[in-house]
């Protein structure tokens, strides 16, 4: 049964049409991810009716949400290229073994999260810039947010998982089951209609827990009830040293890759928190809705991945090679014209929000700076994605570090010297366009390495 499922959800990874199957693959990631991205903007909506300081208190908290992502892509990751590429040596009990390893990771990663918030969370926050009039908010949203971090490694290991299978429907039905409950609890539970209680932000964290805690609660039905391609054992639920050795050999480059995300973005709201509140609340609404843009990329990057794993471990270069150009002429193509559309239309974007004309001063130049580099960073994901697939997870951890130490880093603390806060600004995309050099000539290298190697 598992080599009839092989042949009819994976083989296609190896020999289906690339822009068909780039397609098939990128579009459900891309669904799922702007539902994501649409979720985050109406809980961003419902909040501001809280006032500025609530939206700047989801937004100091945005570090910490991120590190938790960080270490559940990063292990997705690293599960989904070793189980697309044992998937495309023909090993099927091994890749029933990889897919075993997520069910004790998740419970292990997600608890140690949870204890540092739960006894951490001043400490966090400082960090990350809460200033005192957001305090007690912050604090309110990250404690219940910090219950549901099992939930979401679990969450995003298993739908990493699914994808590696060459299954990108269930990971984005699952995820705009779980992202439509959100938008649902959220007005019910921050303002007390119906029979809920009025909770303010603490409403909107819970609705937050509860929908990561159905989509990990789908993932879990559907891959132990059989009807994935895995057919996971008992036995197979214990952690296996050389199974985690080669999972984190692309994941934990990948998860460290992320977690700089996390802490970079800490000392971005930390820099930005020395000009008040009011500019931590700017930053949140122009992050929140560049999400629209940024998000299509992920989903493109999840789709490339199993080809470039898959045809890697079957040893196709050519389709390898071929299908990371195409997706990334394709994504840049497409984020040009989402640049113009969101640049002509920013104030009324940010409107939507509030009306305050201080808050719309600081957020309208934040979100058209941040977006100018929009066209480029779509394919340096491309590029990261193919380091992964290609288990050179080292690389990907390189580049990654170059881009948030060697570049955004010190253009962050410099840049604000010479232009105040739109300085802040401007460190995304400055650092953007040069990793988009870096990573894209290492690429090359790399191609044309392989090239004579195989002549």
């Amino acid at each position: 049964m598992a080599e009839i499922k092989l042949k009819e959800t994976t083989k296609r990874l190896g020999d289906a049409p690339l822009g068909k199957l780039l397609l098939s693959l990128s579009l459900p990631g891309i669904a799922s991810m702007t539902t994501l991205a649409l979720y985050n903007i109406i809980d961003t909506f419902w909040v501001a009716r809280l006032g500025y300081q609530a939206i700047a208190a989801l937004t100091v908290v945005m570090p910490y949400h991120v590190l938790v992502i960080a270490i559940g892509e990063g292990t997705g990751i690293g599960v989904s290229a070793l189980a697309s590429r044992r998937f495309g040596e023909g090993n099927i009990e091994a890749t029933n073994h990889v897919a075993g390893q997520i069910f004790p990771l998740a419970v292990m990663l997600g608890s140690i999260l949870l204890t540092i918030v739960v006894f951490f969370s001043h400490t966090i926050l400082t960090i990350c810039g809460a200033t005192p009039d957001i305090m007690d908010y912050a604090t309110q949203y990250l404690v219940i947010i910090g219950f549901g971090a099992p939930f979401l490694i679990f969450s995003t290991t298993a739908s990493n998982l699914l994808r590696g299978s060459g299954d990108a429907i269930r990971p984005m039905a699952f995820m705009i089951i779980a992202s439509v409950l959100n938008i649902i609890l959220d007005p019910l539970m921050i303002f007390g209609i119906g029979p809920f209680p009025e909770m303010g932000v603490r409403g909107a964290a819970l609705a937050t827990t509860i929908s990561i805690a159905c989509s990990a609660g789908l993932c879990f039905f559907y891959i132990v009830a059989h009807k994935s391609t895995y057919r996971i054992k008992l036995a197979q639920l214990r952690l296996n040293l050389p199974i985690l050795r080669d999972i984190y050999r692309v994941g934990f480059p990948a998860m460290i890759m992320e977690t700089t995300e996390s802490i970079t973005f800490a000392l971005f709201i930390y820099v930005i928190s020395a000009f008040g509140s009011l500019a931590i609340a700017a930053a949140g609404l122009a992050i929140r809705i560049c999400d629209l843009a940024f998000m299509p990329m992920f989903g493109v990057a999840e789709g490339l991945l199993p080809i470039v794993g898959f045809n890697f471990g079957a040893k196709l270069w050519d389709r390898v090679w071929r299908a990371i150009k195409l997706a990334s002429i394709g994504l840049a193509l497409t984020m040009g014209v989402a640049t113009v559309i969101l640049v002509i239309f920013t104030p009324q974007a940010v409107g939507v929000f509030s009306d305050d004309p201080e808050l719309m001063t600081l957020a309208v130049p934040a979100m058209r700076i941040t977006l100018s580099s929009l066209v480029i960073v779509g394919p340096t994901i491309l590029f990261g994605t193919a380091f992964q697939g290609l288990s050179m997870g080292k690389e990907a951890l390189a580049i990654a570090l170059i881009r948030q130490f060697l570049f955004f880093v010190p253009l962050l603390l410099l840049l604000p010297r010479i232009w105040g806060l739109n300085g802040v600004w401007l460190a995304w995309p400055s650092s953007d366009a040069l990793s988009f050099i870096v990573a894209g000539l290492w690429l090359f290298r790399v191609y044309k390495l392989q090239q004579q190697k195989s002549l």
